[in-house]
């Protein structure tokens, strides 16, 4: 087999599928990238198991077809050494042995046999639920709400973003029980209701893919896997199995206390106050009271507390409330406006955290977080 192929070309689209190797994986042969030759391009597969990803380029001057499974890391880590140029790469079906051929030099790589590389999930298009996505809508979706996933081995439906359709509407939930973040999309529906918990990982390695595709997503999901199509890139994931919890009976109604602040303002005092709090609790204190607002934050231990005032417009009754300020900084700085809304009934409930103007009239932002109790 012989086909000739651009260096920056082929580097760019292994180092973006090369990010769902495992260095702890259990299979050697996953260590490496399947490259499967035709009469007219190159497919190039990655997978830790769980997650593969698959890559097409469209080649010139391909003589045979086959497959051949070359290490990742060695492959990688010689490209990114070449200036942009043609290579050649010249397989030997029966060794196995690979040599690239460059304009002035010529390296020899031992591959292994393809055909030992697990076989990749097929979409069956008769049992399967698909869609056309906006590439927009997934990749804010997946933005919004990855950080609040959980990382908890006892509930593994929470490590990862519950995706719901229905003909209404498209949602992105996360929640790690401290915090809750709903995405809701009105401009992208499904003709029916369908549901599924997208993993940790795969959503992460969809989003830095959807950073680089204009076009929308061919969507495909059934029970046990969901498939991204994209122009040049495929995504394959086993999904998350189990039923995710009732997130709406979480989401307190009737909240009368609403405070409306400068977002920035807001994150960079609790960041500063935020220093002085206990390490152990990170409890940052909010008083509010008319239109200001005081952020205070206090280590018994160490003698040493912080307060700042802020103004904000309050409709509601006077109130004291505690939050984890790691938590509540995490939330602001993913709120997409210059004002946020802070509601709240009582100390004892969650917050709802909302942005004041929406970015985009089809899209709905809603975060929540846990409260904690303060020590009087």
């Amino acid at each position: 087999m012989k086909f000739v192929v651009s260096s920056t070309g082929l580097l760019s689209h292994l180092t973006a599928i090369s990010k769902v190797i495992s260095s702890k994986s259990t299979m050697p042969i996953l260590d490496n990238f399947l490259f499967r030759i035709t009469e007219t391009g190159l497919t190039i597969t990655a997978s830790d198991s769980e997650s593969t990803l698959i890559t097409t380029l469209e080649l010139d001057n391909v003589e045979g077809q086959g497959v051949i499974a070359i290490p990742a890391k060695l492959l990688i880590d010689t490209l990114r050494e070449f200036p942009e140029q043609p290579l050649t790469f010249q397989i030997d079906g029966s060794s196995f042995g690979i040599q690239i051929f460059s304009e002035n030099g010529k390296y020899s790589i031992v591959g292994y046999d393809g055909e030992d590389y697990p076989e990749v999930p097929v979409a069956d298009e008769d049992a399967v639920t698909t869609m056309a996505v906006s590439r927009q809508v997934l990749l804010k979706g997946i933005e919004k709400t990855l950080f609040a996933t959980a990382d908890d081995e006892l509930r593994p439906v929470m490590n990862g973003i519950y995706i719901e359709l229905t003909p209404d509407y498209m949602s992105f939930v996360a929640s790690d029980a401290h915090k809750l973040v709903r995405y809701r999309r009105t401009d992208a529906k499904s003709e029916m209701n369908a549901s599924f918990i997208l993993p940790k990982k795969p959503a992460a390695l969809l989003r830095s893919l959807l950073s680089r595709e204009d076009n929308e997503v061919k969507l495909q999901f059934n029970e046990k896997n969901a498939f991204f199509k994209m122009s040049n890139y495929e995504l394959i994931c086993r999904l998350v199995e189990g039923n995710y919890p009732s997130y709406n009976s979480v989401i307190p109604v009737n909240n009368p206390n609403s405070m409306v602040i400068d977002r920035l303002a807001f994150y960079n005092t609790v960041k500063r106050v935020s220093v002085f709090a206990n390490q152990a609790s990170n409890l940052v204190k909010l008083t509010i009271g008319g239109n200001q607002l005081v952020v205070s934050a206090q280590d018994i231990d160490f003698s040493i507390s912080a307060v700042e005032r802020l103004s904000c417009e309050y409709e509601g009754d006077d109130m004291e409330i505690g939050f984890k300020s790691t938590f509540l900084q995490e939330i602001l700085s993913n709120l997409p406006s210059a004002d946020i809304r802070l509601e709240m009934s009582d100390p004892s409930r969650a917050g709802l955290l909302l942005p004041e103007e929406k970015e985009d009239e089809n899209e709905d932002v809603l975060m929540l977080l846990m409260p904690m109790m303060i020590n009087v």
